[in-house]
This record gives structure tokens, sequence and C-alpha cells, in this order.
């Protein structure tokens, strides 16, 4: 009877939970970081701030496990997995553009948040270094694979080429052809798999 009881109120705490988190992207998406506070995204959902405060100790845990949520919401692993399934490093890069393409075009309002107030808000700072981790090291798994199947293009090393990968992805180039140009993501994917491949790949 116990576990009758639990369980039910498992579910209803997890729903709780991912209420809070998506209060919490939509001010972020609407307002910026620093307007999401514990006390708005308490009226966001609709509940007391002592209810956000059972889910979260503090702002730092709740920003968190938002982009924790965030990447599971767009399934993050699922979206990149065929890069490393790809059957040369060439087809991996021209997956990774279309893939990566496709997926910022999801998250570009967070994105743009956290990298717009990482100089003044710590919670943001914290992420935006980690976003930023991330994907450097997909950066150079990809041109290390490059490099190691001896199609690297003259002229770069991985370090060089990683760098400029990082740069041709980054928030501005895809707020660019998204809200300025109107570009869609496939178009954006479509280009962005040709650019990598003209600049990166040694011509056979």
């Amino acid at each position: 009877m116990a576990r009758s009881i639990e369980e039910p109120r498992n579910a209803r705490s997890r729903r709780s939970r991912m209420a809070l988190l998506r209060a919490a992207r939509e001010l972020v998406e609407e307002h910026g970081m620093a307007a999401t506070t514990m006390a708005a995204v308490a009226e966001r959902a609709g509940v007391s701030r002592r209810a956000v405060y059972l889910h979260f100790a503090s702002r730092a845990d709740l920003i968190s496990e938002l982009f924790g949520y965030v990447n599971a919401v767009e399934d993050l692993e699922g979206r990149f997995a065929p890069i490393a399934e790809a059957p040369d490093a060439v087809a991996a890069l021209e997956v990774f553009a279309r893939r990566h393409a496709a997926f910022m075009a999801r998250v570009l309002a967070v994105s743009r948040a956290v990298e717009r107030e990482a100089g003044s808000d710590p919670d943001a700072a914290r992420h935006w270094a980690e976003a930023l981790y991330w994907r450097q090291e997909t950066n150079r798994a990809l041109i290390r694979r490059l490099d190691e199947e001896g199609v690297l293009a003259p002229g770069w090393t991985v370090d060089t080429a990683a760098d400029m990968l990082l740069a041709l992805i980054s928030n501005g180039v895809s707020g660019t052809l998204l809200d300025e140009r109107g570009w869609t993501p496939e178009q954006i994917g479509e280009h962005m798999a040709l650019l990598l491949r003209s600049t990166f790949v040694a011509r056979g």
C-alpha cells in the first residue's frame, strides 16, 4: 500500500519539477537570465516560491538543472549520435553541420541569453564556460578524425581548425542566418556542410 501511494507522489513530483524547468526556460528565452529568479519561475509556473525551493536548493541549482533539461528535451545525444556512426571523417563533418544547424534553431534563444549575461551573472558564466568546453571538445574530435584519416587540408593544425570551427558555429553566425537573413535550419545545414568541407578537407 505504501508503495502504491509513493509512486503517484513521485510522478507528481517529477511533473512539478518539469513544469518549473519549463517555466525557467520560457523566462530565459523571453526575458534573459537576469529576469529568471526563483520568484519569477514560481509566478510563471503558478506555484509558491516555497514550492520552487522544495525542488531546487538555490537559483544556481535551478539554472544548472535547466540546461540538462533543455538538452534532454531537445535530445542532444540522439541528435548528434549519427556523427560518431558516420563511415568516415568527411561524412561525419557533414552530418555535424546539418545536425548542429537543426539543434541551434531549437536552443539559440537560451544560448544567446546565457552568452549575453555570462559577464555579469555567475550562474550564466558557469554554464557558458561548460557549453564552450563541450563545443570545443566536439570540434577537436571531428578535426582530429580528419587529421588521423589523412584528409585535413594543408595549412591547418587540429588546434587551429578546431578554433575556427568554434567561430563558424557560434551563436552570432546562427543568429545572423536564422533571424536576420531568414535562412531555414536546412539551408544553414546544407551550406555549412559545403563550407566546412571546402575549408577543412584536403582536395584529393
